[in-house]
């Protein structure tokens, strides 16, 4: 083996912003990753050998690069031959092979100590069991890599541990084969036929025991199900055991969405700073959002867990199968699983309270956001740490995003968009303007002037004016929008905002009535007005009385009302 280069230790410069407009695709494929772990809790080896080709469109004789972040080097090989000092660098961002074929296999060798990882990104290690956390950008702290989400690899991870220490050994996909190594040691393997991106890496190993139970999908497949925690918690699983039965059979149901593995694994960490994180085949939660028993529990604590395990789960659609072309896309797979996961427990429960407790929670949370310094599109244009992007902007007013493509679709129509999205994108990391598309496309609705929602921060602001023509029987709305100041934002587009409209009545009752001037349609809640302007005026004929108007009908849009003044 010859000597090793070292890393480059400089001080690094002040960090420069990663902006949308820059991407640009990895000129790289990677089919195939094979890691072999040999675990240890201050000293676990890493050998991997991934498959590269350069995409046809790259670069001629363009260097690979691969991300890094805190590895120590041990070897490395290209097609199996020991590459010298010259033929590559490492430096504190990652390795360079400097001009490599348009096809190769590259093997590494590198040492991390999960020990010392107290960022708990990467392989780290917790009460004695050694877990991972990958996204955003951990799978670098494991092994030399694209870690970006647009490199979808298929996965075949081997764990060799302590059996003493770590008799359960877990990784993403199906297990494939076990067996003992030497001295007191064993061996796991484990393959994902599925492409995914690094963040979605996991692995566990640990003194764990299962709460098993089967799911059985509608095409006749049987999914084994396994929650594994520490022996004194296994009284707590019964609730996320159901919760995630459920939702398997909530996901077929209202989306025709089947799981796609043999087996679905959980497992409950104490101290895990992601809170439950959606991990191919293998979910892993801090301990409080999965286990609960009657005597300790509240009601809401039930609630919390159902939530969070169903949308860990429905992630293995929206995110997993089909991922995000870059982080800026982050809305495209959390605004539409947050959206799921609450349609779900709207489902399993009462509606109108679910969704009350959604429009206040993005009041409490994502309005202040949007008003204040650190207000940000859906869409971010810039960052400079991702993780500090995992807002309730991205997430909450994300899933009001997709909440309102439903109302402009209708309930049929946005399930066709999402059965387009799955046809067209299975298998790739796309782009919000990807998933726009399909809704276009299957629902035969214009969202051009929709889209301005991804990429303009800051909260609506809607103002009501009306008259009543007794005479003419005639009830005038006007609808006024305005969306202040953010920063790096002075200047705000008109959005397409749906605004349900009920005409209510002395008796409390909806007034039949006719639009004749302005954009809408009658629904079940109500009209629904299509406000694309500064200001709109909607007209409606054929009323016996002077209504009250019901604005903003199920919360329609996320925006702040103010209402004409009440009659006198």
């Amino acid at each position: 083996m010859p000597d090793r280069p070292q890393p480059d230790l400089q001080t690094p410069a002040a960090p420069q912003p990663v902006r949308l407009a820059d991407y640009t695709p990895y000129p790289w494929e990677v089919d195939e990753i094979d890691l072999i772990f040999d675990l240890h809790p201050t000293d676990t080896k890493v050998t991997a050998r991934a498959s590269f080709a350069r995409k046809s469109d790259a670069e001629p004789g363009s260097d690979l690069v691969l991300d890094g972040d805190g590895l120590v080097l041990d070897a490395i090989a290209l097609d199996g031959e020991p590459l010298g000092d010259n033929a590559y660098q490492v430096d504190a961002k990652g390795l360079r092979v400097f001009s490599p074929p348009d096809r190769f296999t590259l093997d590494t060798v590198t040492r991390v100590n999960p020990e010392a990882n107290t960022a708990l990104s990467g392989l780290y290690l917790s009460g004695g069991m050694l877990c991972t956390q990958c996204e955003a950008e951990g799978f670098r702290r494991i092994t030399y890599f694209p870690d970006r989400p647009d490199v979808l690899s298929r996965y075949t991870v081997t764990l060799v541990a302590d059996r003493t220490a770590f008799p359960v050994l877990l990784a993403n996909g199906n297990p494939v084969d076990h067996g003992d190594s030497l001295g007191d040691r064993h061996w796991a393997k484990w393959h994902d036929p599925w492409p995914k991106p690094s963040y979605l890496f996991a692995l566990v190993a640990g003194d764990l025991h299962a709460v098993p139970d089967r799911f059985t999908t509608r095409s006749g497949r049987t999914v084994d199900l396994n929650i594994w925690v520490r022996r004194p918690d296994l009284d707590q699983c019964g609730h996320a055991m159901a919760s995630l039965k459920k939702a398997m059979a909530w996901d077929e149901q209202v989306f025709g969405l089947e799981y796609d593995l043999d087996v679905f694994n959980v497992v409950a960490v104490s101290d895990f700073n992601m809170g439950a994180m959606e991990n191919k085949g293998l979910n892993i939660f801090n301990s409080a959002l999965l286990l609960a028993k009657p005597e300790t529990a509240t009601d809401g604590d039930f609630q919390r867990i159902e939530s969070v395990v169903a949308h860990e789960y429905f992630h293995n659609w929206t995110g997993n199968r089909v991922t995000c072309r870059d982080w800026f896309q982050l809305s495209l797979k959390e605004g539409l699983t947050v959206f799921r996961d609450q349609e779900f427990s709207a489902d399993h429960g009462s509606a109108a309270v679910k969704r009350i407790q959604d429009v206040r929670r993005l009041r409490i949370s994502q309005f202040p956001e949007d008003a204040g310094p650190m207000a940000h599109p859906v869409r971010p244009e810039s960052y400079i740490e991702i993780n500090n992007f995992y807002t309730p902007t991205v997430y909450e007013k994300g899933a009001e995003v997709i909440r309102m493509m439903r109302r402009l679709l209708g309930a049929e129509g946005f399930r066709r968009g999402m059965d387009l999205y799955f046809q067209r994108h299975d298998g790739q990391a796309v782009t919000c303007e990807d998933f726009a598309a399909a809704m276009e496309d299957a629902g035969g609705v214009d969202l051009g002037q929709f889209r301005t929602w991804y990429s303009q921060a800051g909260t609506p602001e809607l103002t009501a004016a009306d008259r009543y023509d007794a005479e003419a029987g005639r009830y005038t709305l006007t609808l006024s929008q305005h969306t202040p100041p953010t920063p790096g934002q002075p200047d705000k587009q008109p959005l397409h905002i749906p605004v349900v409209v009920g005409l209510v009545g002395a008796d409390g009752a909806d007034l039949p009535a006719q639009l004749v001037e302005g954009a809408g349609e009658p629904t079940a809640e109500g009209w629904l007005l299509h406000l694309r302007e500064p200001r709109q005026t909607y007209v409606f004929a054929g009323l016996g009385e002077r209504p009250v108007p019901s604005l903003l009908r199920g919360f329609s849009a996320p925006v702040k009302l103010k209402p004409p003044p009440a009659e006198r």
